[in-house]
């Protein structure tokens, strides 16, 4: 017996179900199961999705057996609606539409009115009494084929039909006459000969080959590939092709198409909410070609407006009692299209509604309170990155779509940080620094930006790069600020010389105003309407439950008490990561810091020292006054030295000014500590070997900070990391010197804290030796940026330019400084972790890389008994819904 490759629905009877997704894609699975439940649907006929992936693996050929099946479910369809496909006196017209396992939506191909040709028109026209609607029937039918299947330009056809309409002065399509489409086919038909050399195909039964064959191609189209890259949709679930019985919107005043949501998809109200266009097919809501009327009465704007609910009382009757059995039964919000044909109701299709962030949350929370789903499965339904919209300032949606509608949208980059600001541009981070506090809103625009800027990182409301990553510097840094990023806008041009940048014959000079949106990475001239974070009750509501379930905690990196207070307020239990080197790059420390690195001997770097050790101490007691009560782990100086160097002529003028030395001398020290490969050299704990004296001031900064705040009565939990160790001797010898400073502090200020030396796991063999260092470490924090950089051999910053190509051809399943690499770094944090365990019972362990903040990646975090995580301080949130979704699965056996 052949393996089945259509499924049949119709008359009240289908053959497939809802959860049957993987296989008929979501389209044909709840049309079959709305003809279960009996609701009104055209009969058809689902190909799955595996004859999809069969096709593919043999060169686009049609498995064996599956025309077959094709046809027999055709039959099916004629017997259930009394018509035949081809037939010249009553003919069966069909819609051939794509459907993947997950909702993608406008990203494959449909194509409507399938069965047409010179014959079968004329006995539409016949059995229907309607020649106008037949002929306008086959123009669209043609100018949808002929651009699906054949690839001739959609606007070919439109020009033509812009043309006919200004020729017998029309407006509308709709007042076209069943003359005027006839002639309108015939141009159409000439277009499809003079652009494909071929006429257009008459016979129906080679059109519907056509037609499948271009639904199964669209599912490697470009914007379909793009649409999987983004949402994280394997490449090979395929798309199931649906064969369905036309029903007609565009038979008249008695006839309409529409759209309609369950429930508000933007504010989540519980209200039915859509649109629908009175003699009309599907396609004319989506493509905005006519200004459809709203669904309900309450919808309307204007008095001029006719909803659905005045003109059609009882098909609306018929639709609410729809709504009400489709949220029922699905328990969740529905977005659904349906087709009066005659007066009468049909449905083609329901899927789970697109919403916004706030929707989705009072939409899960609504569920809970109205019994139709549980508080875990509320809690389930939240994307945790959509909630980064409930955090940042949002742009006003109308506002955006008259910027685009005005040209003023100019370019479009990676979307590193949320959030939309406007400001006016500034290409130095001095400059931002003068205007900021001049009270002025300013956008920094650079080609990349260095530890350099970040003093006007801080300043500007805003960074916009043209090169780098969405793990670059400009990305990590403003992500940890709260600061609206775009990174590798790559076609912007930066002129520094000219204070300008390019885009094509666009010039934006240095004060100009522009908009970035750091959710969408566009970039728009001028002012752009914003609207405010919204967080409202239901969103403080389902984050307590998140709360209740999670055992994953969440701590946040922090390296300022204005980090560690939003942190705290959003909710994060303890600082995962404090870099005291961030604290070394304000404006007044730089050239401490630098006379330091430039001495020559001990004594002058002991000197420079104690310059620095009052200024970190004041940092130190401003965080743990912050964070009174939560744990604060503090990382030691980790960075190679370089980057605090100056790097340009100017800055080296400056700096042998600073420390009134010679520019030579200044650039002869820097040439002595230059390294082939820095991010490999000296750094981390081995400054701390060849310069225990920069360990010793950052220890004493630390424990004496924590002395004083106890002494005012804070609660102070200091750990001390120590960054990039690699063998336990050296963990070993560093534990030592900090033992013996803290030893000294507390003689010396009579008063002792409590505090834990533990190590920062960012070397493969830390991973790999995790039993030796555990005897030293008293805690383990994986800094999976760099454990991904030295387990791949790649670096995050440059790998940017290649590895979406990775990733496209399936070598890897996503970018690795986005997401966990399970199989290769993930092994060493599981390794490390379990031998950390042997050592200490119950070891703390936590997640102090960007991947902290990874919804994908903390599934894998709860999974190897991770205890916590450590991200940004806007992705507290995240991480901690992300943490419960996690702990649930896992209860579920799903992890």
């Amino acid at each position: 017996m052949s393996k089945k490759m259509v499924y049949y629905f119709g008359g009240g009877k289908a053959e497939g179900k809802a959860d049957m997704k993987l296989l008929l894609g979501g389209k044909g699975a709840n049309l079959a199961e709305m003809t279960n439940l009996g609701l009104p649907v055209p009969p058809g006929i689902t190909i799955t999705t595996e004859v999809c992936k069969e096709y593919f693996e043999k060169g686009c050929q049609f498995p064996e057996g599956m025309w077959k099946q094709v046809l027999e479910g055709l039959a099916k369809i004629e017997e259930e609606i009394g018509k035949k496909f081809g037939s010249k006196e009553n003919p069966l017209l069909v819609s051939v539409r794509s459907g993947a396992p997950v909702s993608m939506p406008g990203m494959m191909d449909t194509i409507l009115n399938l069965g047409l040709n010179d014959e079968t028109v004329k006995g539409l026209a016949n059995s229907t009494g309607n020649e106008r609607f037949a002929w306008d029937s086959y123009r669209r039918f043609i100018q949808m084929f002929g651009n699906v299947v054949m690839g001739i330009p959609h606007d070919k056809f439109e020009a033509l039909l812009e043309k006919k309409k200004e020729e017998v002065g029309a407006e509308a399509d709709v007042d076209l006459t069943a003359e005027d489409l006839k002639d309108l086919v015939k141009q159409y038909k000439e277009l499809v000969k003079k652009e494909t050399g071929k006429n257009f195909p008459q016979d129906p039964y080679e059109q519907l080959r056509m037609a499948i064959k271009a639904v199964f191609d669209s599912w490697n189209n470009p914007r379909a590939i793009k649409y999987r890259e983004i949402n994280n949709i394997p490449k090979d679930y395929g798309t199931a092709v649906n064969i369905v019985a036309m029903v007609f919107g565009n038979m008249g005043e008695t006839s309409g198409t529409g759209v309609a949501f369950t429930r508000n998809p933007s504010t989540g109200e519980n209200v039915f909410y859509g649109e629908y266009l009175k003699n009309a097919q599907g396609e004319d809501v989506v493509a905005g070609i006519r200004t459809p009327q709203p669904l309900t009465k309450v919808q309307k704007t204007s008095s001029d407006q006719t909803s659905l609910e005045e003109e059609f009382p009882e098909v609306y009757k018929q639709l609410e009692k729809i709504r009400e059995v489709l949220e029922k039964h699905y328990r969740d919000m529905q977005d659904i299209e349906f087709t009066i044909e005659n007066g009468r109701l049909w449905m083609l299709q329901t899927r789970t509604g697109k919403r916004t962030a706030r929707a989705a949350v009072k939409i899960a929370v609504d569920m809970v309170k109205e019994g139709l789903i549980s508080k875990e499965e509320a809690i389930l339904r939240v994307d945790p990155l959509m909630i980064n919209q409930l955090l940042h300032p949002m742009i006003d949606e109308e506002d955006r779509k008259k910027a685009i509608a005005e040209g003023r949208l100019i370019t479009k980059g990676l979307p590193a940080a949320p959030g939309a600001v406007s400001g006016m541009v500034v290409f130095s981070a001095d400059e931002a620094v003068e205007l900021a506090e001049k009270g002025k809103k300013v956008i920094l625009v650079r080609h990349e930006t260095s530890p350099e800027d970040i003093h006007g990182m801080h300043a500007a409301q805003g960074i916009l790069t043209s090169r780098g990553g969405m793990t670059s510097h400009a990305a990590v840094v403003a992500r940890g600020m709260g600061k609206t990023c775009i990174v590798g806008a790559e076609s912007i041009h930066v002129d520094y010389e000219n204070e300008e940048f390019r885009v094509g014959d666009v010039v934006v000079k240095k004060g100009d105003v522009i908009t970035i949106d750091g959710a969408t990475g566009e970039v728009f001239l001028g002012e752009i309407k914003t609207i405010p974070a919204q967080i409202s009750g239901e969103f403080k509501e389902l984050m307590k439950w998140a709360d209740e379930i999670r055992d994953l905690q969440v701590r946040v990196n922090a390296d300022t008490p204005e980090d560690a207070k939003q942190g705290r307020e959003f909710g994060a239990e303890g600082i995962g990561l404090c870099r005291t080197e961030h604290m070394f790059f304000k404006e007044e420390r730089i050239p401490v810091v630098r006379e330091m690195i430039l001495a020559k001997t001990e004594e002058e770097r002991k000197r420079a020292l104690s310059k620095l050790l009052p200024m970190q101490r004041e940092d130190f007691i401003a965080i743990f006054k912050v964070m009174n009560g939560l744990p604060v782990n503090i990382r030691l100086l980790d960075p190679p030295l370089h980057e605090f160097l100056p790097r340009t002529e100017e800055e080296f003028e400056r700096t042998a000014k600073e420390m009134g030395l010679p520019v030579e001398e200044i650039k002869r020290r820097a040439e002595e500590l230059h390294e082939v490969n820095p991010m490999l050299g000296l750094r981390g704990s081995r400054l701390g070997i060849a310069y225990p004296e920069i360990y010793e001031m950052q220890a004493r900064a630390i424990l004496e900070a924590a002395c004083y705040c106890k002494k005012e009565g804070i609660e102070v939990l200091p750990e001390i990391m120590l960054p990039l160790i690699a063998d336990d001797k050296e963990l070993e010898e560093l534990k030592k010197l900090i033992d013996k400073v803290a030893e000294e502090v507390f003689n010396e200020i009579g008063i002792k804290v409590q505090y834990q030396v533990g190590t920062m796991v960012e070397v493969p063999r830390a991973a790999l030796i995790a039993d030796q260092l555990a005897k030293y470490a008293e805690y383990f924090s994986f800094g999976t940026n760099d454990l991904t950089q030295m387990t791949f051999g790649l670096s995050r910053d440059d790998s940017g330019k290649f590895i979406g190509k990775y990733v496209e051809l399936g070598i890897l399943k996503g970018d690795p400084f986005m997401h966990i690499d399970e199989n290769g770094v993930g092994q060493l944090i599981k390794l490390a972790v379990e031998k950390g365990n042997k050592v200490r019972p119950n070891m703390k362990t936590g997640i102090c890389g960007e991947h902290g903040g990874d919804p994908r990646s903390i599934n894998f975090f709860q999974k190897v008994g991770v205890k916590y995580v450590s991200p940004s301080p806007f992705r507290v949130p995240i991480a901690r819904l992300a943490a419960a979704q996690a702990k649930i699965r896992q209860m579920r056996g799903e992890l």
